[in-house]
């Protein structure tokens, strides 16, 4: 849990100083839960907690429609934000403490789909799920369904697995598909190729999907250059058709789309302290506790910004939590890069690359000028 402790209003809701309590709240963003004298809390996020909390907690002076839990409030807890990102981790966090059975439920947090290449099969194949587990490569998440589907049929183009899902037995009377007849499949289901060589050519599509294309790009820009030094300008010219071909596939893929296990990134969002913004460190499928990030150094003097980020990068600890646990925090991520209210700035690197420190430093800059969440 990556949860502060919570500021407190201690009821109930009739006493005296209760309302100037209230009146006290900041009147920014924020996460809340208002206790009652026993049972499960009220939890939510609102834009303006003050106001929120005037609505909900106010003196019943006639019938309403509206909500208003005053009779009941014993208590309210609450953690002011300064983005959405903030606000949903904090309520993802609440939502998991207080209600383990039904947080995905009350959030209406949605698995997004993935393409998973099936290893635990004899002859490999694809298929899209919105659920991580068993062996395979995971790649993903992508924005919508339709959008993984037309990406799996762009890239197996490029390969020859087949695109068929019955388990089958092997054997020459199989009467095979339109993929083979078209020389798209490699027919493992009529033993034209065996276990081993049908296997070389599943290991280059989990190549194609854990470098995000590259791997093919490079080889096919390898074999181009190649035709063009030796002269042989037809098969260098259509070696550069292919490598187009590919480079538009890989477009296609949403931004957030790579092997999960080499996910990596960092939100920078701006924070409820002052002349700082937050960190938000994603690793290996998970998000690490936030860091607020002083613009100053001790005293408001000026510190290099590049070196403090490479004392914090080394401190990273990645956090080990449960398959379901990994789900679910890239579903926030999806959810909030995707979304029309994403806030802050997103910079994502490769499981086996070194943080891209200069653009950190220019999107804590940008971020830095921006204005709180409203």
């Amino acid at each position: 849990m990556f949860l502060p402790p919570g500021t407190v209003l201690e009821g109930p809701g009739d006493s005296p100083g209760f309302d100037e309590a209230i009146a006290r709240t900041p009147s920014g963003p924020a996460v809340f839960l208002a206790w009652p004298a026993s049972g499960a809390p009220y939890l939510a996020k609102t834009a303006s907690l003050r106001r929120r909390l005037t609505r909900l907690l106010r003196k019943r002076e006639a019938p309403s429609r509206m909500l208003n839990l005053r009779a009941v409030v014993s208590r309210v807890e609450f953690w002011p934000t300064a983005s959405r990102l903030e606000s949903s981790l904090f309520a993802y966090e609440l939502a998991r403490r207080h209600f383990p059975e039904t947080y995905l439920e009350l959030l209406k947090l949605r698995m997004p789909p993935y393409i998973k290449l099936l290893l635990s099969k004899t002859f490999p194949r694809t298929q899209i799920t919105s659920r991580l587990g068993g062996a395979g490569v995971f790649f993903g998440p992508f924005r919508a369904r339709a959008g993984a589907e037309r990406f799996e049929s762009e890239f197996l183009d490029l390969f020859q697995i087949r695109r068929c899902q019955d388990d089958f037995e092997p054997s020459p009377e199989h009467p095979g598909c339109i993929y083979g007849e078209m020389n798209r499949c490699l027919r493992p289901c009529q033993l034209v190729v065996g276990v081993p060589e049908y296997q070389s050519e599943v290991e280059r599509v989990a190549h194609f999907l854990s470098s995000r294309g590259e791997s093919l790009v490079r080889s096919i820009a390898a074999s181009r250059d190649r035709f063009s030094e030796e002269m042989e300008f037809e098969e260098a010219a259509r070696q550069h058709a292919r490598l187009e071909r590919v480079q538009q596939v890989v477009r296609l893929g949403d931004e957030l789309a790579s092997d999960i296990d080499r996910l990596r990134g960092v939100a920078v969002t701006p924070s409820t302290e002052p002349s700082a913004v937050t960190l938000w460190f994603f690793e290996r499928g998970f998000w690490l506790p936030p860091l607020p990030f002083p613009l100053m150094g001790p005293e408001g003097r000026p510190l290099s910004m590049d070196r403090r980020l490479r004392e914090v990068a080394c401190g990273l600890q990645p956090r080990k939590l449960t398959l379901a646990e990994r789900q679910e925090h890239l579903a926030m991520l999806a959810r909030w890069y995707y979304s029309s209210w994403r806030d802050g700035e997103w910079l994502s690197f490769d499981g086996g690359e070194a943080i891209p420190y200069r653009k950190l430093v220019n999107a804590i800059h940008r971020v830095a000028r921006s204005p709180l969440v409203d």
